[in-house]
C-alpha cells in the first residue's frame, strides 16, 4: 500500500484544515484509511439483495471506534437505517445532517477489469468497486473527517447527525421517505443536509442546489387486432407509435438545448424509453402474421423545478397519449416538482443564503473552487428534505475524475480529494456559524437562516 501514500496528500492537507499537524498523521493512518474504505466497498449491498445488516454492523463498528453515539433504526423491517450522532456543546442550535446510502446498482461482473466487490486498486491509484462513487466514498468521507476533527481535539457546537441509510437506488422509499415523516427525525432539528453530488471531469468540484423529479410513465394503446398483411387505420401499434413521434420530436427539441449549450442537463425535461411491449407471444418467438391489440411503452421522464408540471401533464393528456386515439396512461411515480409550501424544490444557492456562502468560501480555502451550483440531473434521497423545506446541498468532492456511477468499471481515484473536501467544509460549517440563531420557522422561508 505505500506507493499509493504519494497520492494520499488529501489526508495531510485534510488534516491541517482540522488543526492536526501533517506530521501526526502516519503512514500507517493514511493506510489505515483506505483499508477502512475497501472494508466498505466489499461489503454486497447490491440490489435488489443488499447486506444491509452486514454493512450496518461496519458502521456501528466504525462509529463505536470514532467515539460517536450510534442506533439502529428499522422503521422498514429488513430496513435498517444507521444513525450515528456527534453532540454539540449547544443543541438548541440547528443541527447538521451528513446523509449518504449503503445500497448500490446491481452490475455485469464479466465487463469489469476487477470484480465489482474485490475494492482493488490499480498502480494508477484507482480503486475499483461499485458503489466507489455512488456513493460509499461519500459515507467514509463523512467519519475519516469527523476522526481527523476528533484527533485535532475539535468539539462542535451544533449537534452534527451521520445517516447511513437503504434503498435510494430504488427511491427512498424505504429509506429516507419513511425516516423524515418519524418522529425520531422531528426532534433533530436539521437545518442543513449534505448529500451526495457527482463527479467533476474538471478542476472545479460539483456542487447540487435542487435535483429533477422522475415521472415514471407507462402509455398504452389499444386498437382492434387484424391479419398481418392488412393495411388499416387505428391499430394499436400505429396508435403508439404516433406518440413515441411526438414524444421523440419534444425530446429532440429538449436535448439540442443542452447540446447547444444554452441549458445545462439538468435544467431541461428529459424523457427516455425504457421498453416497448406488444405483439402476441409463442414458445418460439412472436406471431409474426398478426397485429396486436394492445401496446405499451415506458417513459423516465425527469422535471426540473424550473418546470411548468401542469403543462407538462397537460401535454401528456392531450398529445402523447390523447384518448382519442384509444391511448391511456399511468404514472408509476410521479414526484412532485415544488415543496410543502408550494414553491420550487430548491436550496437558495447564492450569496443571500449563508449556508451557501459558508459552503463555498471553505471549498475556497482547501483550495479548490466550485463551479455554478447546478440541479442535479437524476434524483437522490435529497429531494425528501428539500421537500419538508429544508436546506440540502448535494457534494461529492471528486475534482478531475470521470463521471463513472453506475457504469462498468466504476472507480475512486484515490490521489484526488478523499477528505480534503469533507474535512474542511465540516469543520468550517460546524464551528464558524453564528452561534445565536434561532429555531427554524415552519415556512417558506426556511431555506434561509434566520
Amino acid at each position: 500500500m505505500n506507493q499509493f501514500l504519494p497520492h494520499l496528500s488529501l489526508l495531510l492537507l485534510a488534516a491541517v484544515f482540522t488543526a492536526v499537524k501533517p506530521s501526526d498523521l502516519t503512514a500507517s493512518e493514511s493506510t489505515a484509511a483506505v483499508s477502512r474504505f475497501q472494508e466498505y466497498l466489499r461489503i454486497d449491498t447490491a440490489q435488489p439483495s443488499p447486506d444491509y445488516a452486514k454493512a450496518a454492523a461496519f458502521i456501528t463498528s466504525q462509529a463505536e471506534s470514532i467515539g460517536l453515539e450510534s442506533q439502529t433504526l428499522e422503521l422498514v423491517a429488513g430496513k435498517p437505517l444507521v444513525l450515528l450522532k456527534w453532540p454539540g456543546k449547544k443543541s438548541s442550535l440547528p443541527s447538521l445532517l451528513l446523509n449518504s446510502h449503503t445500497d448500490v446498482v446491481p452490475f455485469e461482473t464479466d465487463k469489469w477489469a476487477h470484480h465489482p466487490f474485490s475494492a482493488a486498486i490499480d498502480s494508477s491509484g484507482r480503486i475499483y468497486a461499485r458503489g466507489s462513487q455512488d456513493m460509499k466514498c461519500v459515507g467514509m468521507q463523512y467519519l475519516e473527517a469527523i476522526r481527523l476533527l476528533k484527533k485535532a481535539g475539535f468539539s462542535p457546537d451544533r449537534d452534527i447527525y451521520i445517516t447511513f441509510v437503504p434503498d435510494e437506488e430504488i427511491g427512498g422509499h424505504a429509506g429516507v421517505e419513511v425516516f423524515v415523516k418519524s418522529e425520531i427525525f422531528k426532534k433533530l432539528n436539521i437545518g442543513l443536509v449534505l448529500d451526495e453530488g457527482l463527479a467533476s471531469p474538471g478542476a472545479e468540484y460539483r456542487l447540487f442546489y435542487g435535483e429533477r423529479s422522475p415521472w415514471w410513465t407507462v402509455i398504452r394503446s389499444k386498437g382492434a387486432p387484424g391479419h398481418g398483411a392488412k393495411l388499416y387505420d387505428g391499430s394499436a401499434m400505429e396508435n403508439l407509435l404516433k406518440s413515441i413521434e411526438a414524444i421523440k420530436r419534444f425530446r429532440t427539441a429538449q436535448f439540442d438545448l443542452v447540446k447547444a449549450g444554452v441549458k445545462a442537463e439538468g435544467d431541461v425535461v428529459s424523457i427516455n424509453f425504457v421498453y416497448l411491449k406488444a405483439g402476441t407471444p409463442t414458445p418460439t418467438g412472436f406471431v409474426m402474421n398478426l397485429q396486436p391489440s394492445e401496446a405499451e411503452v415506458g417513459l423516465d421522464i425527469r422535471v426540473p423545478p424550473s418546470a411548468d408540471p401542469e403543462a407538462l401533464e397537460r401535454r401528456l393528456a392531450e398529445e402523447w397519449a390523447p384518448s382519442s386515439r384509444n391511448l391511456t396512461y399511468e404514472f408509476k411515480q410521479k414526484v412532485p416538482v415544488v415543496d410543502i409550501y408550494g414553491k420550487p424544490a430548491v436550496t437558495v444557492a447564492d450569496n443571500s443564503n449563508p449556508w451557501w456562502s459558508l459552503l463555498g468560501e471553505a471549498v475556497k480555502k482547501a483550495g479548490g473552487k466550485l463551479g455554478k451550483p447546478e440541479i442535479f440531473p437524476a434524483s437522490t434521497d435529497a429531494r425528501y428534505f428539500r421537500e419538508l423545506g429544508i436546506p440540502a446541498f448535494g457534494f461529492s468532492p471528486m475534482a478531475n475524475t470521470p463521471i463513472l456511477l453506475h457504469d462498468h468499471n466504476e472507480v475512486y481515484f484515490l490521489f484526488f480529494p478523499f477528505l480534503l473536501g469533507r474535512a474542511y467544509v465540516l469543520h468550517k460549517t460546524i464551528s464558524c456559524l453564528p452561534t445565536k440563531q434561532k429555531l427554524y420557522l415552519k415556512t417558506p422561508e426556511r431555506n434561509q437562516l434566520p
